[in-house]
């Protein structure tokens, strides 16, 4: 059977719950983020999921991905990974959609880019060499990241055009998991809170 590709968000930061763009700046999990991927953990860890004990751990090297993977009892197994850095929101680092609203009327991220960082096209790249990865490992894989890149990777596993990350949500301590359905690349799971209660 092909390879599957499991994706974490990292638990709650500040920024996260006051829905700030959080690209490239290094804050921590909450007090909350840091119970959630406690919990997350306890799930992976229960007889349906048996730990995952042979996939292989990646994640980004970003405090809040790596602190959610070390809670969730992975750290000792997770790499480090520039290619599941968050997008660098460049001059919109930091600010909410209805800051970017006042700022630019009807903008919406995945059209418009942010100027000052990081292009869609490279975002996408980093991406399409994750999904690569993980189609030629011999063994399901699991990441740790972000929103944006994880929703990037989404659209990516299936084929589409990245812009179709808009309408995947996911939330902070989600699971989802990307397969197979008759050969094809599928969703399996995704934005799974259910270990949140």
């Amino acid at each position: 059977m092909p390879a599957r590709l499991h994706l974490v968000r990292h638990g709650q930061t500040e920024w996260s719950r006051t829905g700030r763009h959080t690209g490239r700046t290094d804050i921590p999990l909450t007090e909350e983020g840091r119970r959630t991927a406690v919990l997350l953990g306890e799930r992976l860890a229960s007889p349906v999921w048996q730990g995952l004990p042979d996939v292989e751990v990646r994640t980004s090297p970003l405090r809040r991905a790596a602190e959610t993977a070390e809670l969730a009892g992975f750290g000792d197994r997770a790499k480090p990974w520039d290619a599941l850095l968050e997008w660098d929101y460049g001059d919109y680092e930091g600010l909410t959609p209805a800051q970017l609203q006042e700022l630019r009327p009807g903008f919406q991220i995945w059209r418009d880019g942010v100027p000052g960082g990081e292009s869609l096209a490279e975002l996408t790249a980093r991406a399409d060499e994750v999904v690569a990865w993980a189609r030629s490992a011999e063994r399901d894989v699991l990441v740790f990241a972000h929103g944006h890149v994880l929703r990037t990777l989404g659209a990516r596993w299936l084929g589409l055009d990245p812009a179709f990350a808009a309408a995947l949500r996911l939330d902070p301590a989600s699971l989802s998991v990307l397969g197979w359905a008759y050969g094809q690349p599928a969703v399996e799971r995704w934005n799974d809170t259910g270990h949140l209660g």
